[in-house]
């Protein structure tokens, strides 16, 4: 089975060429543009994504599809009721699944890559985890409301292209209803800053009104400073990948007490016993 998303790899390419582009022909001081290295990590961790998500893929499918065959109700593809709860649903998935990955480090060990670019624009969209199978459960409840795992999936491939556009400092804000309703690269731009203000905030998918409702939204104010509170300082793909999980193991290593132990791997990023007492 290939990703419904991969038949989207070659707009998502050549839309990374013209944005780089027009920052060699429309400079913007304000903005920090493109960087090869950079560049190049990120769309080689994208393909390294695809590459795992392929079999991965598989297995979810599987999972989800004898979950859909335990309930002994079926939505119907057929109804528009049925793909706009699916709409929904979904997107409050990805809410719980993005907020998860960004408060339990466990889960943040893999989102983190995404987060370790310096630089900001579409490329960046492509800096996925090469660990996706963190993501199974929290799309789970869809299949057990009997939405047929095909359509979850295309669902899901509906958001993930929906974002790749949230991931360019080319587009200001929007009409003031846009920016009330859905999630815009202004509202995302503030989710990648290290920014103390901007540090867990904005996790919508294609809505923002779930983090409205959460009270996890913070409009763009202050300028955007892009990457991690600690940032890595590598090109290298292995790094890149898994650096979170390496930290994590030395710290439940170095740990007295199983309770750290947990904290360290079920605790927020950045969690010590220090902190928590």
């Amino acid at each position: 089975m290939i990703p419904t998303v991969v038949y989207a790899i070659p707009a998502f390419v050549l839309l990374v060429v013209v944005e780089a582009l027009s920052y060699r022909f429309l400079p913007d001081d304000d903005e920090r543009g493109y960087e090869l290295r950079d560049t190049v990590t990120s769309m080689s961790m994208g393909a390294g994504s695809q590459v795992i998500a392929v079999p991965w893929k598989v297995a979810t499918i599987v999972v989800y599809a004898a979950a859909y065959t335990a309930v002994p109700w079926h939505l119907s593809p057929s109804s528009g009721w049925t793909w706009l709860l699916l709409f929904f649903g979904d997107d409050l998935a990805y809410y719980a699944y993005h907020r998860a990955h960004h408060r339990v480090r466990v889960l943040w060990a893999s989102h983190v890559v995404h987060h370790s670019s310096l630089r900001y624009n579409l490329s960046t969209a492509l800096r996925q985890t090469w660990t996706p199978m963190t993501g199974l459960p929290f799309w789970l409840p869809l299949a057990l409301l009997g939405v047929p795992p095909w359509m979850i999936l295309v669902e899901q491939a509906v958001s993930l292209v929906y974002q790749f556009f949230l991931h360019t400092e080319r587009v200001d804000k929007l009409w003031r209803p846009v920016e009330w309703f859905f999630n815009t690269p202004s509202h995302h731009r503030v989710h990648h800053g290290s920014n103390q203000v901007y540090l867990d905030r904005n996790y919508g998918g294609i809505l923002i009104i779930w983090d409205r409702l959460f009270r996890t939204f913070e409009p763009e104010a202050e300028r955007v400073v892009y990457g991690l509170t600690k940032n890595i300082d590598s090109y290298n793909l292995v790094r890149v990948a898994f650096h979170e999980y390496a930290a994590a193991w030395r710290d439940v290593r170095a740990a007295v007490r199983w309770r750290d132990r947990a904290g360290y791997v079920f605790g927020p990023p950045g969690w010590s016993p220090r902190v928590s007492r």
